[in-house]
């Protein structure tokens, strides 16, 4: 196999005296430390950098480089420059799927420091209260629950004035936000007549579309935006005050293939200590004295776990890899969110294909953030979301968290496709499933590493999914009703009435929203079914925990970064309590 045909050298003869930066250079980075933390994505710096609070050794191993000065990350506007397919994304796509046209989809996840939130959509969205009490219900542990998490929101989040500096009195609650975290977040810095009339429908279909004056405000959502610039795991966790600490080391461009049980380590309970990873074509080998991290992502960590020889032994064996630990859930109860793009022609020239047909006021647009850190390119793409529950669902086979969470999502934008066609101009409503039922896997299919994973989020794989999805671009059909679009629409783009037609154009046009969850879940402490504990540690090991999407019980109701930054900084805490 192709990883046996790497040359494996240790650091041993590589140490040097102090650590502390930020690094391509194997040479720079020592054989031992106390935390290894696999991914220098959302999760892996928020424990590099509470871990580094205290005096433990961290390094970080990232696969991609360090991009937080590009344009196409830095400019909340340009996230669909950021992925997919880029050299900041790993350019995954699933296999293909059986209920949307056998097509298959691209599925970005972030490919430099900050991971996926360094080219996400933004959204600050932290899910219900009925969530994370369901967290804490679905683990044993009440230590997930909404009441218990209230200090990590507060020390995650520090809420921003918005980049126009407008009076936002009326717009947010500030006392149920963060004011001194590290995650930057602001409202939409660029407020236009369109928006005004999304707001507008509030007022005119009450009943179905009742206003919420946060965390989305009378004019806009909450994103990860500050001074408007976007806000990731790398520019906040990893600031340069951090970043500098003697007792952290990051080393991107290394990437993980295997960790390894330590030299003494038992076959009853193996001590994972040893990562595998690869720079230069070469295969280094790195060691935790304490503890190994995995937060490498819903796709990553299970492909990790699996080649290093966690995961169903059957499976495992199938590959040709001998199984260390007889785990079947790895990989397994793969949960993603979907959504439809649905567009209308408009009467209007302020839409967002004034400028993105136009390279030169393009140009003008770019030069303006350039010196001010204003105009539209401020803002992510949509600046409204609306959270919806389906009408007269049976209690007993409600998806949801309960009562006071939704199951539809739409996401609102003052324009159509980006690139956009040659001529018109749109309004868009992106309509999603949050609760879905469907449950897919991550697999491998050959013992090399560096081989992509299988994913398969098995979208519409139930018969609630395929009608819940219908219902959602039902609603965002309705949401155009409003009087306030009566001389604004002209048309739709799309010419499907039927539920059989509405179906078809589901099928042909559903993508991901890039939310995959649970491939490594938490369970109880005594469950046989999960991949970790409650408070991380992977189940039938030592010297070895998974902290980020991939351990979520269950998919929120919501945009997931929130949650996984939620889920580092309690993480953060419970490995500093272990040692």
């Amino acid at each position: 196999m192709l990883l046996h045909a790497f040359l494996s050298i240790s650091l041993t003869t590589l140490i040097r005296e102090s650590i502390g930066k930020i690094t391509a250079s194997v040479g720079e980075i020592n054989q031992t430390y106390d935390f290894v933390v696999v991914g220098g994505g959302t999760a892996g710096l928020v424990i590099a950098n509470r871990l580094t609070e205290e005096d433990f050794t961290v390094l970080v191993l990232e696969a991609g480089g360090d991009h937080s000065e590009d344009m196409n990350i830095t400019i909340p506007f340009f996230v669909t420059n950021a992925a997919p397919f880029t050299e900041y994304d790993w350019n995954y796509t699933t296999v293909p799927q059986n209920n949307l046209e056998n097509r298959q989809l691209a599925y970005p996840r972030g490919f430099l420091l900050g991971g996926s939130s360094s080219i996400n959509s933004m959204a600050y969205t932290r899910a219900s209260k009925e969530d994370w009490d369901l967290f804490a219900k679905e683990t044993g542990d009440g230590g997930w629950s909404w009441d218990a998490m209230q200090k990590y929101i507060f020390r995650n989040e520090k809420l921003t004035p918005p980049a126009d500096h407008r009076n936002t009195a009326g717009e947010i609650n500030p006392a149920i936000h963060g004011h001194h975290g590290l995650n930057k977040d602001s409202l939409p810095g660029f407020i236009d007549s369109f928006d005004r009339m999304v707001i507008q429908v509030s007022n005119e279909l009450p009943e179905t579309f009742p206003y919420n004056s946060d965390p989305n405000g009378p004019v806009g959502l909450v994103g990860t935006v500050s001074n408007g610039s976007r806000s990731s795991s790398a520019t906040s966790y990893l600031a340069p005050q951090f970043a500098s600490r003697r007792n952290l080391d990051v080393l991107i461009g290394a990437r993980v293939t295997r960790i390894l049980p330590s030299p003494n380590s038992t076959a009853k309970r193996p001590n994972f200590s040893v990562v595998e990873f690869l720079q230069d074509g070469m295969n280094w080998t790195t060691t935790a004295s304490k503890e190994i991290i995995l937060s490498a992502g819903s796709i990553n960590t299970p492909a990790i776990l699996l080649h290093s020889g966690i995961g169903d032994a059957s499976e495992l064996l199938a590959m040709n890899i001998t199984p260390i630990v007889n785990a079947s859930s790895v990989g397994k109860n793969l949960t993603d969110h979907l959504f439809v793009s649905n567009t209308w022609l408009v009467n209007s020239t302020e839409t967002f294909e004034r400028f993105t047909r136009n390279a030169t006021k393009l140009a003008e647009l770019v030069e303006e953030w350039n010196n001010s850190r204003t105009g539209p390119l401020v803002n992510h793409i949509s600046n409204q979301l609306a959270w919806l529950r389906l009408p007269d669902i049976d209690p007993a086979e409600d998806p949801s968290a309960g009562p006071n969470s939704p199951h539809l999502e739409l996401l609102i934008a003052n324009g159509g496709a980006i690139p956009p066609p040659p001529e018109g101009n749109f309004m868009r409503i992106s309509a999603a499933l949050v609760t879905p039922t469907s449950r897919g896997a991550v697999t491998i299919n050959s013992s090399n590493p560096l081989d992509p994973p299988l994913i398969n989020p098995n979208f519409l794989d139930t018969e609630f999914d395929k009608s819940a999805i219908r219902s959602a671009v039902l609603t965002a059909r309705k949401f155009t009703t409003a009087p306030v679009f009566s001389d604004y629409i002209i048309s739709s783009t799309t010419n499907s009435t039927t539920d059989a037609e509405i179906d078809a154009y589901i099928q042909s046009m559903a993508e991901s929203v890039d939310h995959p969850v649970s491939t490594a879940k938490m369970s109880p402490v005594d469950a046989e079914y999960g991949v970790v504990d409650p408070d991380l540690k992977v189940k039938g090991v030592t010297g070895l925990r998974i902290i980020d999407a991939s351990v979520l019980p269950h998919i929120p109701a919501a945009h997931t970064q929130v949650s996984v930054y939620l889920f580092a900084e309690r993480g953060s805490d419970l490995i500093k309590k272990s040692w």
